[in-house]
This record gives C-alpha cells, structure tokens and sequence, in this order.
C-alpha cells in the first residue's frame, strides 16, 4: 500500500506497547516515516495532590521499556513533560509532520483537549487520525435494534456476543513494519520521576509487574487458571482474578488479545472463561453508558436518585476512608486499597454498598476516593461500579438489596485470611468470631486477650438500623422502584 503521508507523529495515551496497536499499526502504513511521543501531560498531573502516586510511577515505568522496545524496532520515544494540547502540534510543527495518529480516548476531559489539539494542528493543515484500541466495540457499534443505546446489560452482552466475530479480536501488525519508525532526530532523555514533582511509591517493593513484559508476565500466569475463575473470583483470600486491571488501564496489554483467548476457550467449553470474558463485556458497557450519557460523570443515571438526602458526616466517612469501621471486611478492604493501589473486585463491592447503603453517605465521595487511590482507575468503570452500588445506575441492583457486610465477610472470607493480613488487631479470634468482634463472647475475649472498643473499634453503625434508614430515605426519594 502506498504511504498516505510522508512524516507522521504517533501519540501514545492508554497504549503504552509497541504490539498490537491500532493507531500505531495505522500510522505505519500510511506513512513513509513515523515518529513516536508520550506526554506527562501537566494538565492531569498537576492536579494530583498526592505525590506518590503509583499510577503515575507505573506510567514511567512502563515508558522506559516502551522506549527500549521501540529502540529494538529501530525507532525513538520522545517524552515530554508539558500540556498535552499544546506539546503535540508544537513537536508535529517541528518535525515537519503531514498527520498526528493516536487511539481514541472516550473520557470528557480527553475529548475537549482532542478537540483542541486536532484545531491547532488544523492551522498548520496537519490532519488528526484516531482509531479504535481501547475496547471491543465502542460508540455505536453496538445498538438496539431501535438504533438506541442498551441500559441493561444482559441485552448488551447478548448483542455484543453476537456481533463479535474474528476481525474485531484480530492483531494489528507492528513488527512487519518497524522499517518505517523514523530514527531522527534523537529524542531527548526522559524526564525523571522527581523531576516532574512525583516521589517513588512502593510499587516495587510490592513487585508490582510495570510495562508490556509485565502485562505478558500476568497474562500467561492467569491463562494457566483461567478455566477455574468462575470458581475463584470471589475469594479475596484465593488467586482468582486476573489481576490485569491496571495493564488494561494503560494499554500494556491488548484488550483484543485478552479477549481473543477468553473467546477461543469459552468456545471450547471452558467456564471459567465465559465468565471472565463477561467482565470484558462489562468493561465495554460501562464505556458505552459513559458516551452515551455524559451526565453520569456527575450525576446519577437515574435522575430520581438525585433527590436523595444523603448524610455528611465527615466522621464516618474518613472511618471508612482509614479502614476503622468497626466490620473487618470492610476495614481489611480499605486497608488493602490504601497500602497497594488495588481492591479485589468482590469487595468494591461491599465497601461501596457499606458508604451509601450504611453510613448514607453520597456515592460520589467514594468515586472519588477510588479515583484517588486506585492503581487501576478508569472513570466509565469506577462511575459504573459505584452508581451499580449506589442503585442509581443503569442495570444496577435495586436499592431494596443491601450487602451485610457480617454474611459477605462470612461467605467470601470464611477463614478470616484476609482479614487477618490486614487487619492484624483481630487476627487472634476465631474463624466464627473475626467476622463480627464486638460479638466475641467475654470467656473468648479474655481467652484471646482482646477487647472490643480498645483493640479494635466498634461498629461506626448497626447495620440493621442502618439498614432501615437507608431503605427510608431512598423510599422518600426514589419513585422509579418498587416498594418493598
């Protein structure tokens, strides 16, 4: 094929691998040369407060090895440390570029800074080339029959099944055409961590797998039990998950590869892979209901959920932020996020039905305590989980349904082994008595040397009484459920 373009300047954003990259792969056979640039865009790290931020650490991380994987293919990685809208066209004007190519990023902030690159490039009569890489399906790829967006999932899911078939998983070649990666001029060294304001986390110390090698690494780890997921995802205390959530994050894995492999097994039989293949589905969803409906970001799907009185207590809400709550599941949740970055997906769910559904407290101020602590955030994602908990999304649970966060703690950590490696102050109770401390009868308290209300709080709430004030309040509010 004839190149389109003689110079193109390729941007990666949450793509960061030299493999299987749609953008990328269009940029090479269109072009004679193509250039290569990641930005540390200012506008999103200057707003962190945190400075030790794992995500931004896994980023740099995951950027020197995509430099040395580009550097085997014969090209160079431009980093800068700038504003995105306004380092593109400045380096696209510089190294002379007919077109910048990079993948599609759905979120509304990315939309209006795309918006305002791909107007300065214009004035330079540079074009701006976008692709799909991020998910499955996208946009309006998959509709109902009526032509509209799915609210459900189940419809979805059905619908998108359907519709996948082997071109949407395919590969996109990067390797069959590193020829044409430009190799001048030489980038510049890339900027250091401290550099840019940001300290080193204990990404590391945790061993946490950074860049494509890592994304591989846990790739070929999961496949080996992916055919027993289904039966294990639950389990905080088990290997269950995937643990990919956050190379998914940052495009250090290929979504097409993932699910390509689910796909193929599920095919053969394999539960495990259906199931897991139905999380992919869920990931899509969320990214359909975020395009569709931009106002989730910021308000409940279900505008009757707005009405809500929710409490403010600041009390309750750094309980729950600091893992002192007073339910060890909870607490050992909490802690988990704040000492690694990660939550095991079944407990997102118990700790944000704890905040809304216990302590009455506004959805949002979970949102964005995830998005703050969460190695993996992905706002459709996050905004999904949390207006599913909060029963104001699409296709989320009832409101009448409220986690006991004593019977989850049972059924999914019946041992307490979770529990007791975050929350060492009742490692010492029996399997029956972790799950709710304050019930410790005093023969076990005294025979374990533990006293609940000193060495361990008690309940913030009682989850029954807050169980009918919950129900109360989203009773007086909500007019789109029914009643119990």
């Amino acid at each position: 094929m004839a190149a389109t373009y003689a110079r193109s300047l390729f941007w990666f954003r949450r793509d960061l691998r030299a493999f299987d990259n749609a953008a990328l792969h269009a940029a090479l056979l269109s072009s004679e040369q193509v250039f290569c640039v990641f930005v540390f865009d200012r506008e999103i790290l200057d707003a962190l407060e945190n400075k030790a931020d794992r995500r931004v650490e896994f980023i740099w991380e995951s950027i020197v090895e995509l430099r040395e994987s580009l550097g085997a293919l014969g090209g160079e990685l431009h980093v800068r440390y700038e504003r995105a809208r306004d380092a593109i066209p400045a380096l696209a004007k510089s190294l002379g570029v007919d077109a910048v190519f990079t993948n599609h990023d759905f979120e509304p902030q990315a939309i209006v800074r795309d918006a305002k690159v791909r107007d300065a490039l214009a004035k330079h009569n540079i074009a701006f080339e976008t692709r799909k890489d991020h998910v499955i399906f996208e946009r309006d790829e998959v509709l109902t029959q009526g032509g509209k967006f799915f609210s459900v999932f189940t419809p979805y899911k059905n619908a998108w099944l359907k519709k996948l078939e082997a071109f949407y998983v395919k590969p996109y070649p990067i390797n069959t055409h590193r020829a044409r990666f430009a190799k001048e001029p030489r980038a510049a060294e890339m900027p250091s961590l401290e550099s840019m304001g940001f300290a080193p986390t204990n990404l590391r110390e945790m061993k946490f797998p950074t860049g494509a090698s890592g994304g591989a690494k846990l790739f070929a780890e999961f496949v080996e039990r992916m055919d027993r997921y289904a039966d294990t995802r639950d389990f905080p205390a088990v290997k269950g998950p995937s643990y990919l959530s956050t190379h998914l994050r940052f495009g250090t894995v290929s979504i097409r590869a993932l699910a390509r492999e689910a796909w193929t097994r599920w095919k053969e039989g394999s539960r495990g892979a259906e199931v897991w293949l139905s999380e992919l589905v869920w990931r899509d969803f969320y990214v359909h209901i975020l395009h569709h409906n931009p106002h989730v970001v910021n308000s409940a799907f279900k505008p009757d959920y707005d009405a809500i009185q929710w409490s403010t207590s600041e009390t309750d809400f750094a309980a729950w932020c600091e893992g002192k709550t007073g339910y060890p599941i909870v607490d050992a949740a909490m802690r988990q996020l704040n000492q690694t970055g990660y939550m095991h997906n079944r407990l997102r769910m118990v700790a944000a039905s704890f905040l809304i559904k216990d302590l009455l407290i506004d959805w949002r101020w979970g949102e964005r305590y995830f998005a703050e602590k969460l190695n993996d955030f992905d706002l459709s994602a996050n905004n999904g989980g949390w207006q599913w908990a909060a029963s104001s999304g699409c296709d989320a649970q009832p409101y009448f349904r409220i986690f006991n966060p004593i019977s989850q703690s049972e059924k999914f950590d019946t041992e307490g082994k979770f529990i007791r490696k975050y929350v060492p102050e009742v490692a010492m109770l029996s399997n029956k008595d972790i799950h709710a401390p304050w019930l410790t009868s005093l023969v076990e308290q005294r025979a374990r040397n533990f006293t609940p209300g000193r060495d361990y709080p008690l309940p913030i709430v009682d989850h029954a009484k807050a169980r009918e004030r919950t129900l109360y309040e989203y009773k007086r509010a909500v007019k789109s459920e029914p009643n119990l």
